[in-house]
């Protein structure tokens, strides 16, 4: 069996709702791209990626160009096995992690589909039947907050993550942490997400103001050295997202003592395959685990979540429904969440397919 066709798609997803966050960032509209990759017996392996502007070094409309680069090596290759494909793939094009994953995850499931397994048997095998969501509050007006929490609260939600800075004010910072943790109880996890967007003091000012709660940071600050400088002057528990991206800054991470919980996305790390090495790395630190992308609709949800079920017990924090904040949702058999949890779909491979009316026109077709 060998790879055959490489087709691209470009589809807009729009979020239910503008998310806002610190410096001026917001997510709105963002382009994902879908990739199908097909075999001389007719088997497709689906991969997705959706670098959202502001948060990666990485350019969207940079996708069809990366994967035409990658195009020679990508056919004629026979998707048994990921790593050796990936190593391969790494000599012909430097860096580009969010491009490599499309195509990693791709070939993960063409590996499921050709083995008869899902894709969490192969990235080392089911550890639970499914996993805790938490939910992204847009930063808005405190009260607001509340009310979306209450409502989350109400799915069955526990795990709260709360967006600051949005207005670079630490007390309505401070005071969003403190009603969102008033309207959920005691209990559910809480946590502020200022997207790197906070000044050392700003982000010690509004963590003072709210360190007698039990709430969780998460990446006040670009680097890891002021991460750290906060999560000491705090003494509030630390989530780092942005500053990990390998593992270097999971090393880094840890011996700053700022590496609590980490999220490992799949387009920041080059997909499942780096993604899988970063878990055990993760694991041996000892930090929990949020199992996610950088944005994204079924496909890449499906993903994680595959990687989300063959994490350690005792290592995974939580994993995200992606596809429940956007518009269109691409693959009609995709799990939904239930009760403030979500499982992996069933049957070989990934588990999903796209609806080939929501993908539209390919961007790019190669053979």
């Amino acid at each position: 069996m060998r790879i055959t066709r490489i087709t691209l798609w470009s589809v807009d997803l729009t979020s239910h709702e503008t998310y806002y966050m610190a410096e001026g960032k917001a997510c709105a509209t963002v382009k994902t791209h879908v990739l199908c990759l097909e075999t001389d017996t007719g088997l497709k392996g689906w991969g997705e990626v959706c670098p959202i502007p502001h948060y990666l070094p990485a350019f969207a409309d940079g996708v069809p160009s990366a994967v035409t680069e990658m195009a020679t090596t990508i056919l004629g290759l026979a998707p048994f096995g990921v790593d050796a494909p990936m190593r391969r793939l790494d000599q012909v094009l430097l860096g580009h992690p969010h491009a490599k994953s499309i195509v990693d995850m791709a070939l993960w499931d063409l590996f499921g589909q050709a083995t008869g397994q899902p894709v969490y048997a192969l990235l080392g095998g089911r550890t639970r039947f499914d996993m805790p969501l938490y939910h992204s509050i847009t930063c808005i007006a405190p009260d607001d907050m509340a009310r979306i929490a209450t409502e989350a609260y109400g799915t069955g939600i526990r795990q709260f993550q709360v967006k600051l800075g949005a207005d670079a004010d630490w007390q309505a910072d401070a005071e969003r942490l403190i009603k969102v943790r008033e309207a959920v109880g005691t209990g559910p996890l809480v946590y502020g997400d200022w997207n790197c967007g906070a000044t050392k003091l700003h982000a010690t000012r509004t963590d003072r103001a709210v360190a007698h709660l039990d709430v969780m940071l998460e990446q006040p600050c670009k680097t890891l050295e002021d991460c750290a400088a906060v999560r000491q002057a705090t003494g509030l528990p630390m989530k780092i997202d942005e500053g990990a991206h390998d593992f270097e800054t999971l090393l880094r991470a840890h011996a700053f003592g700022c590496l609590d919980a980490v999220a490992l996305k799949l387009s920041k790390f080059g997909g499942l395959s780096a993604m899988r090495r970063a878990r055990d790395v993760t694991v041996h630190l000892g930090a929990e685990i949020c199992a996610e992308c950088t944005w994204g609709s079924d496909i890449v949800t499906a993903a994680s979540l595959h990687f989300a079920a063959s994490t350690p017990q005792g290592a995974l924090l939580n994993t995200c429904d992606l596809a429940g904040y956007v518009a269109p949702r691409l693959c009609p058999d995709a799990p939904t969440r239930a009760h403030g949890r979500i499982a992996p779909p069933d049957g070989p491979g990934l588990g999903v397919t796209p609806d080939p009316s929501v993908l539209g026109t390919p961007v790019l077709e190669l053979a």
